[in-house]
């Protein structure tokens, strides 16, 4: 095993701020094109940049969102701009709508075959109960206001 232990890192919520397109999800029909296409102007959350950062000194960061994997280019491209790691980047898979708590779950178990997972960070209350219950250590980023909009795309129909 490598001796450097993980630390799993969301990106929505944690060290970008989505709230400026979380209008494009709000009515009826979703636009949920256009929310992702958005992804790119996300404001960093100074807090989670700071963190990564932080953990990155003695932990090998593994980012784990529940972005679509056709976002990768736009959601490295992010990262890139803030001087953060760019991979490795884990994604949700295309037509991928389990809730994020159980996408999330899975990888993480997949993951601690190979790897010690330090502490996982995440701003979904739900995903970081269900992966403190797998006995995972977690850190919950509070640091924003968490929109029920949001959490309704994370949980109820799997799209972030």
């Amino acid at each position: 095993m490598d001796p450097r232990p993980l630390a799993v890192v969301d990106i929505d919520g944690v060290v970008a701020d989505v709230r400026h397109r979380l209008h494009f999800i709000e009515g009826r029909p979703r636009q949920w094109d256009r929310f992702f296409a958005a992804a790119g102007n996300d404001p960093p959350l100074p807090e989670g940049v700071a963190l990564v950062r932080e953990l990155a000194a003695d932990h090998d960061v593994v980012w784990l969102t529940g972005r679509p994997e056709h976002t990768r280019r736009a959601t490295t491209a992010w990262l890139a701009a803030q001087h953060l790691p760019t991979e490795p980047l884990i994604m949700r898979p295309n037509r991928d709508f389990r809730p994020a708590r159980v996408t999330k779950r899975d990888e993480l178990r997949r993951l601690r075959v190979e790897r010690e997972i330090g502490v996982v960070v995440d701003d979904d209350p739900d995903v970081v109960e269900l992966l403190a219950a797998d006995g995972v250590a977690t850190r919950l980023a509070d640091w924003v206001p968490r929109p029920a909009r949001l959490h309704g795309a994370q949980e109820s129909e799997g799209r972030t």
